[in-house]
């Protein structure tokens, strides 16, 4: 059963209202974002243009992955999770599959020969995928939003929900308009057993020069069977999330994002203290760390924010979750994962 997107049971405080477009029809976050400056937003992009980063941004081999096959993802117990890459989760919940910002490609940028480049491959194509159910979208920058994933899920995927806007993109790129369900802040929809709720993050949109924030971006929530999981997409610190904490949590488990952080975007990432932080504020319970070991998008080293959050997390008594790419977690019955990135990593390819 699917239900159309409604508002949330309660009404809307002054912390949680709706997105807002200002006349030229962009979205806003809740709080203005700090401008970087002509001077320093050249010098930072110079710097990844000419690969002037500091040594360790890449991995020196590429980190090793546990293989998926569709029979082992089909046997898996329900409330089973799969960290895939970067921020693209694959969840089993109520007996369906739901991915989150699935990219599958070799690079997360506009063209194929330039741009950030995968460390690992998938642990399973799209092709060996079980049917899908859903495809959860936080909002439309390259690594995670993957134009040829799109395309060769369309098929295979039951719903795609996204947030205002990013639900016109997959339209425009062929996904047959009654698979989308378009959310705005706040606002809810069920699928197949599935409660999300989209909810507000500190970020910004756009794929050009030219479209700059006419797409929302969001965090979600994701109810199934009595278990609750945050998804926080990609976001600064921000007061929301308490709000989401208050009106949702607590949650068994939060997908938090914790790399590509630096202090010359301060407003769109957070520092690992500032992920440990929402985690606290949504009220999660056990904390899983995303977006970082796939692509490299940042000055920090690959493996920087797993240490730094391991360290964070230890200090404060909040269960950490590491996985393998590929490996199994459990969301009800979670048990301790190794620290895979301090591992020896795999040969590196010649290709």
């Amino acid at each position: 059963m699917t239900e159309r997107p409604s508002s949330s049971d309660a009404p809307p405080s002054p912390t949680d209202a709706h997105a807002s477009r200002a006349l030229d029809g962009r979205f806003r976050n809740q709080a203005p974002r700090h401008a970087l400056g002509l001077a320093r937003t050249v010098a930072v992009f110079w710097k990844f243009a000419t690969g002037r980063k500091p040594a360790g941004t890449v991995p020196r081999q590429p980190i090793a992955v546990r293989p998926l096959t569709r029979a082992a993802l089909l046997a898996a117990p329900d409330m089973s999770l799969w960290r895939l890459g970067h921020s693209t989760v694959l969840l089993k919940l109520a007996g369906g599959f739901w991915l989150t910002d699935p990219v599958f490609s070799e690079r997360a940028s506009p063209v194929r020969f330039a741009g950030p480049r995968r460390f690992h491959a998938p642990p399973i194509g799209i092709d060996d995928l079980p049917p899908i159910t859903g495809v959860v979208l936080s909002h439309d920058h390259y690594d995670h939003l993957d134009c040829a994933a799109i395309r060769a899920l369309a098929p295979r995927v039951a719903h795609f929900v996204a947030p205002l806007g990013v639900g016109d993109r997959l339209i425009a790129w062929g996904v047959p308009a009654q698979k989308v369900q378009q959310l705005d802040w706040w606002q809810r929809t069920a699928i197949e057993g599935v409660e999300l709720v989209a909810t507000p993050a500190q970020h910004f949109s756009g794929r050009g020069l030219s479209d700059g924030n006419r797409t929302l971006w969001a965090s979600w929530v994701l109810l199934a069977r009595g278990r609750r999981v945050f998804f926080s997409g990609d976001s600064g610190y921000f007061g929301g999330f308490r709000a989401i904490g208050e009106r949702h949590g607590p949650f068994d488990l939060t997908l938090m994002e914790t790399g590509a952080y630096n202090e010359d975007w301060p407003d769109v990432h957070m520092q690992p203290e500032q992920s440990l932080q929402a985690h606290l504020d949504v009220r999660g319970r056990q904390l899983l760390p995303i977006h970082n070991g796939t692509f490299d998008l940042s000055m920090h080293p690959w493996n920087e924010p797993f240490d730094r959050i391991e360290a964070l997390a230890a200090q404060q008594g909040v269960p950490l979750l590491t996985p393998a790419m590929g490996e199994r977690v459990d969301i009800g019955a979670p048990v301790a994962t190794a620290r895979w990135w301090r591992a020896p990593q795999a040969p590196r390819s010649s290709n």
